[in-house]
């Protein structure tokens, strides 16, 4: 008996596991793979999460096959009951998975379906088994070495040059849809900086690993006012989004890899001052970040992008060090387990308190006047 695909190509897209069978499966695939159908497919794990991972395994036809698919695929989606409140992450992991990473070629898992369904508000994205092909995945809770560093600075500086200061960031250019990660008003982090929200994460255990200088919101909330100062002060270029441990891997060739991108436009520094600061040891750290800055820079140079001075990239990044702090300090352990929202708090504040970022964002003003109430500002 033939199999009923459905005849509009894996629209809608599911909302529970039950609704992945055989038939959604084969409509989404022949989107990049046309003519191949699923014979049989079986769900083997379910990981919940703010994006949850389905492993799903699949007997193809000879014509899928021939395209390369994969028996063990991961999809990703929202499954969750708080999945509709972060449709917005789901769209713009398929997003980039669809439209950013093949042109932009950052090392990341292979893509055989990714679309967004804004009647149901999810987005999905069906992705080879990075397991499967025995990569090393890195873990938030062990700090990385300075050649693994060193490799993945390579790689981030390639991806950032090929977008750096373009103008396909602007309106009708090719990346205008992209977002800043802050705005006037940053609508995800103003509900965390309401003082009683505030003062739930400051009760955190997490907040206990940083410095008592930054447990302030007034103070927080001005930080994050003047990286939206710099930050319009500079070059943009499409950042990956989220390069913190818990979504890279190294290949098994000794590449790194990228998997749960987050694409924004705003200035590289972000991206490898997140990742340099939540990636070490803060030892390490203070052995390494300059030449670790150094070698950033010079490979920009080397991919045709004309990059800061030292000195000034090393004051970029002892601003921006405190959008890493601010990311973990506020994460709820849905997102990330106690832990390792811990080991990042303490690795950011160290890195704020070693390199002067309360003086280096002082000189930024002037900021913006305060807007939450109690002296933070509120959100527009």
């Amino acid at each position: 008996m033939s199999m009923r695909v459905p005849e509009k190509p894996a629209l809608p897209l599911p909302l529970t596991a039950a609704e992945i069978d055989s038939a959604w499966l084969t409509s989404a695939l022949r989107s990049r793979a046309p003519g191949v159908t699923v014979l049989a497919s079986g769900i083997t794990e379910i990981i919940a999460g703010t994006c949850t991972k389905i492993r799903v395994r699949l007997e193809m036809d000879e014509a899928g096959r021939r395209a390369g698919i994969p028996e063990r695929v991961i999809l990703k989606g929202g499954f969750e009951p708080h999945s509709r409140d972060y449709y917005f992450m789901h769209v713009m992991e398929a997003r980039a998975y669809d439209e950013v990473l093949p042109v932009l070629k950052l090392p990341s898992p292979a893509c055989y379906f990714a679309a967004t369904d804004d009647e149901r508000q999810q987005g999905i994205v069906i992705l080879e088994d990075l397991r499967a092909r025995g990569v090393r995945f890195c873990d938030p809770l062990v700090p990385q070495t300075r050649p693994q560093v060193t490799r993945r600075l390579t790689e981030l500086a390639r991806f950032h040059a090929r977008t750096w200061n373009s103008a396909e960031l602007g309106p009708g250019g090719r990346w205008h849809w992209l977002k800043e990660p802050l705005t006037r008003g940053y609508s995800y982090f103003s509900r965390f900086l309401q003082p009683e929200v505030w003062k739930r994460h400051v009760a955190a255990p997490q907040a206990a690993a940083a410095s008592v200088y930054f447990h302030d919101p007034a103070w927080m909330s001005d930080a994050l006012e003047r990286l939206v100062v710099l930050a319009a002060r500079l070059p943009h270029a499409v950042l990956h989004g989220d390069t913190h441990l818990g979504n890279l891997y190294i290949d098994t060739d000794g590449t790194p890899g990228f998997f749960d991108p987050q694409p924004h436009r705003w200035p590289a520094m972000l991206e490898t001052t997140y990742h340099i600061g939540g990636a070490l040891d803060p030892m390490d750290r203070r052995r390494w970040e300059v030449d670790l800055l150094a070698h950033y820079l010079d490979e920009l140079r080397r991919n045709g992008v004309e990059p800061p001075a030292l000195d000034e990239a090393l004051s970029q990044y002892a601003a921006f060090l405190a959008f890493g702090f601010c990311i973990f300090l506020i994460n709820d352990t849905h997102f990330q387990p106690a832990a390792i929202n811990t080991a990042y708090v303490a690795r950011f504040s160290a890195a704020m308190i070693d390199n002067n970022t309360l003086a280096v964002l002082k000189a930024i003003g002037p900021a913006p006047a305060p807007r939450l109430p109690g002296g933070a500002g509120a959100p527009s």
